[in-house]
């Protein structure tokens, strides 16, 4: 994983660029592209040009040694500057033997024999589903003078895109790229592709569960009294998470798994030991270069989660680590964390803190890459809320509005919390496969149904079912904690206390005539916001960031589910209680 700034100007035809400007906008592009150099910190590269300039800042984690990058194509004519991982890049390379020369061992250099067995049909769409990856990339043709632009279906990986006062197009992987450079700034919208002779991106990610009739005939793991009659089922939900784990571990660096003692992170931690001992790479045939697991939590001292994960690595066998900070640490860090995550949403900022704070001390022991448990809630409707969805087609069509959001969210946290530090997250849950697999799930398998007993099935029952026997009951049972309740629920409080006494009536009641662009809803947004405003000035930059009234991650939609809620805007799955009364 990386980052990478790229400038194109064709907008004089052929022609190109005046040697004086190119030189001036080069300088520019390296300009900006320090600026996310904490996300490459291993190599810097630039290209230049006729009419494209990229550069990149690599973090290294597959092939080292010759695979840095802007890459360039064994004709030298077309350019890549890419950032994320591609998982199945052994297999698309193997299609390619004899037909093109590769030049390094990088995962993400098959993209460029793709886009030259597509170029002439012009069908990216079907070029890019042949990734299974977390990806963005910019691709520069200079025979042909085009340039393609490509962000993976969820939007694991950053990508922004912005316009300068002469027209100019740019593309980077954090917005800070291009604040104070372009005059106006969007985000790259997920599961699109945009090619230069085209008008505006194109989406290229499409699947049939976006809609319910697709998926409510699906085949069900159980009936209405909740005994499983088709255990079919549940195995593939097992074998589909543990192959897309299986296909992650690809690294010629050290690696750990995040592990907060919760359901998702704990299964990926066990599925993660059970192929650590073998290199993925050469098959299993290979003893691993790093055969010991860890494992990293972070909290207050005596947190939810610190204990539930000590719990978790002792039975899984991992090397555990146990990261505490305190409150005065995380109200410190937050002017760093809000420049390094660009947003000003609340719930993403009080989870992201901490995650912050844990990935400095995670690269301070070498490593460079960890797998989490992210998307699990949005695939399975884990979040407390989901208790009170009123029937199937809406908990289905709540958990596809959650994945579309996923990138302004977790995936934003994930990514960018860890790459402040050069640390990249992977996260098998939302590897393109698994996702077919799990929304394609019957959504009455998914439900919190009554049962017959008068108890309530917990969230995520089909999940803990595949993979009860590699966790200890405690643990494969646990109740959902959001991630920044589980780091311990002074952290919050503390937040809400500190931003209530350090914003006045006054300045709240002007916070329209302050932020006429998205005006904060709560004390604590403004206090956020404020910080942003000093960091990301421009109007593009404030509306990068979401604002939809919620409660306990839900989005305004599902807020309809419960006439309670109405007035209610909390993220905290502290706002949901009582819903495991009766449950089990």
């Amino acid at each position: 994983m990386c980052g990478f700034v790229g400038c194109f100007d064709l907008s004089s035809g052929s022609a190109p660029i005046a040697e004086g400007l190119k030189e001036e906008l080069r300088a520019q592009v390296l300009e900006m592209s320090k600026k996310i150099r904490h996300r490459g910190p291993d190599w810097s590269g630039v290209y230049t040009g006729n009419n494209a300039i990229l550069s990149h800042e690599r973090l290294s984690i597959v092939d080292p040694l010759s695979g840095k990058q802007p890459l360039v194509s064994d004709d030298e004519k077309i350019i890549l500057a890419a950032n994320g991982e591609i998982y199945n890049h052994k297999e698309i390379r193997a299609r390619f033997e004899g037909s093109y020369k590769f030049r390094t061992g990088s995962d993400c250099e098959v993209i460029i024999p793709l886009y030259k067995k597509y170029r002439e049909s012009g069908d990216f769409t079907k070029m890019i589903e042949e990734l299974s990856g977390i990806f963005a990339f910019a691709l520069y043709d200079s025979e042909n003078d085009v340039y393609l632009i490509a962000r993976d279906e969820i939007g694991v990986i950053p990508l922004y895109q912005g316009w300068d006062k002469a027209g100019r197009y740019y593309v980077a992987s954090e917005l800070k790229a291009l604040e104070g450079d372009c005059q106006t700034i969007e985000e790259f919208p997920n599961g699109h592709y945009f090619y230069s002779k085209d008008e505006k991106p194109t989406r290229w990610y499409h699947r049939d569960w976006e809609t319910f009739d697709a998926v409510k005939n699906a085949p069900k793991a159980t009936d209405d009294k909740g005994e499983v009659i088709n255990p079919a089922v549940i195995e593939k939900v097992r074998n589909g998470l543990e192959a897309a784990v299986k296909a992650q571990l690809m690294s010629d660096v050290p690696y750990g798994v995040l592990l907060s003692g919760g359901l998702d992170s704990s299964i990926i931690a066990a599925v993660t030991q059970k192929y650590s001992k073998k290199r993925v790479e050469t098959d299993s045939k290979e003893a691993a270069w790093w055969p010991q697991l860890h494992s990293f939590a972070v909290g207050l001292e005596g947190s939810p989660d610190l204990i539930a994960a000590q719990k978790a690595a002792d039975y899984i066998g991992t090397v555990h680590h146990e990261v505490h900070f305190t409150i005065q640490e995380a109200l410190d860090a937050l002017p760093d964390v809000i420049y390094h995550i660009e947003t000003y949403d609340i719930t993403t900022v009080r989870a992201s803190t901490p995650m912050y704070l844990l990935a400095r001390v995670i690269k301070s022991m070498g490593i460079k890459m960890v797998l989490s448990g992210e998307g699990s809630d949005e695939l399975f409707g884990g979040y407390l809320y989901f208790h009170k969805a009123p029937n199937a087609q809406e908990f289905h069509e709540e958990l596809v509005r959650k994945m579309s959001k996923l990138h302004l969210y977790d995936c934003l946290r994930a990514n960018k919390s860890l790459m402040a530090w050069g640390v990249e997250g992977r996260v098998p849950f939302l590897d393109k496969d698994f996702i077919d697999i799990a929304m394609g799930l019957n959504p009455s398998d998914k439900m919190n149904i009554k049962l017959p007993d008068g108890k309530q099935r917990m969230e995520k029952w089909i999940l803990r079912k595949a993979f009860e026997d590699l966790l200890p009951e405690s643990i494969a049972w646990r109740q959902k904690e959001q991630f920044s309740d589980g780091v311990g629920y002074n952290w919050i409080d503390t937040l809400k206390k500190m931003t209530e006494e350090k914003v006045s009536d006054a300045e709240f009641a002007r916070r329209e005539n302050r932020f006429p662009v998205n005006p904060p809803k709560t004390k604590e947004e403004y206090y956020y916001r404020e910080i942003y405003s000093r960091l990301f000035p421009s109007d593009s930059a404030a509306r990068c960031v979401p604002h939809e009234a919620g409660v306990a991650c839900s989005t305004a939609k599902a807020l309809e589910w419960d006439a309670a809620w109405k007035n209610m805007d909390e993220p905290s799955g502290r706002a949901i209680a009582g819903v495991h009364d009766k449950a089990y």
